[in-house]
C-alpha cells in the first residue's frame, strides 16, 4: 500500500515522529549509506585523494554517476570521458526534477536545495505518499538524510580503504536492491503498473550486454516516460 496520510496532531514534533514517509526516507537513507562506504573506498583505490572523493559526493551526489566516474578513471579513461558518462547517467534526475516541481513546487532557496537532493530515493519516497504533507516530508526527509548519510559514509569508506572496497563481499549491494523493491511493490496496483514494470525490466535486461553500466536503467526510464506521456495523451 502507498504511504498513508499522516494523522493530524496539535504537536508538530509528534506528527513528525509518526510520519510514515519520514520513517521510510530515513530507512532508505540508512540503506544507501552502506553503499556510500563502498564508493569512498573504491574512489581512493582508483587514485582519487580523500578530498577529491569527498568533493565528488558533496557536489555530484548521484550514486550511479559517481561509480561510473571512478570506474572509467580506474580503467584508464580520461577525465573528460568520466565526466561525460557521469553527466549522461545524471540525466534521469532531470526527469525526477520535473515531477518534483509539479508535486512540491519549491520556491526561493528551497528550489536550489531541492535541486541538489533530487535523486532516485527522495523522488520515490515523495511519490509513494498520497497526502501532500507526507509528500513534502518524504522528499525533504529522504533527500536531506541521504545527503548527510552518503557523505559521511563516503568519508568513512575513503579512510578505511580496500578493506570494504567490494560491496558484494559484505552484501551491501543487496541493501540497496531491497530498499527499492520496498518502494516499488506498493506502486504496482493496476495492470498498467505491472505492464510498465515488466517492460522496464525487459528493456534493462536486453540492453545490459549492449550498453555501458548504468545506461540500461536510463533506457528503461526513457521508456517509462514515453509510456506515461502516451497514456496521458490517450486519455485526454
Amino acid at each position: 500500500m502507498p504511504v498513508p496520510p499522516s494523522p493530524a496532531s496539535a504537536d508538530p514534533r509528534t506528527s513528525l515522529r509518526r510520519s510514515p514517509a519520514l520513517r521510510m526516507g530515513l530507512s532508505i537513507a540508512a540503506a544507501i549509506s552502506l553503499y556510500g562506504v563502498s564508493f569512498g573506498a573504491l574512489s581512493t583505490a582508483a587514485g582519487m585523494s580523500l578530498w577529491q572523493t569527498v568533493a565528488l559526493s558533496a557536489l555530484l551526489f548521484s550514486g550511479a554517476s559517481q561509480f561510473a566516474f571512478i570506474g572509467i578513471l580506474a580503467s584508464g579513461g580520461t577525465g573528460a570521458a568520466a565526466l561525460g558518462a557521469s553527466t549522461l547517467l545524471s540525466g534521469r534526475n532531470t526527469i525526477y526534477a520535473v515531477q518534483m516541481k509539479a508535486l512540491l513546487n519549491p520556491q526561493g532557496f528551497k528550489r536550489l536545495a531541492a535541486a541538489q537532493i533530487t535523486i532516485d530515493e527522495s523522488a520515490a519516497v515523495a511519490m509513494s505518499a498520497e497526502d501532500p504533507v507526507e509528500q513534502r516530508r518524504g522528499f525533504w526527509g529522504a533527500g536531506i538524510a541521504c545527503y548527510l548519510f552518503w557523505n559521511l559514509a563516503t568519508v568513512l569508506g575513503a579512510l578505511l580503504g580496500d578493506v570494504i572496497a567490494d560491496p558484494e563481499a559484505l552484501g551491501l549491494d543487496g541493501a540497496v536492491v531491497a530498499a527499492f523493491l520496498g518502494l516499488l511493490w506498493p506502486r504496482l496496483k493496476s495492470l498498467d503498473s505491472w505492464a510498465l514494470a515488466v517492460l522496464a525490466a525487459l528493456v534493462t535486461t536486453l540492453t545490459m550486454p549492449l550498453l555501458a553500466p548504468g545506461l540500461p536503467v536510463l533506457a528503461a526510464a526513457v521508456v517509462a516516460v514515453i509510456w506515461g506521456l502516451t497514456s496521458k495523451g490517450g486519455r485526454t
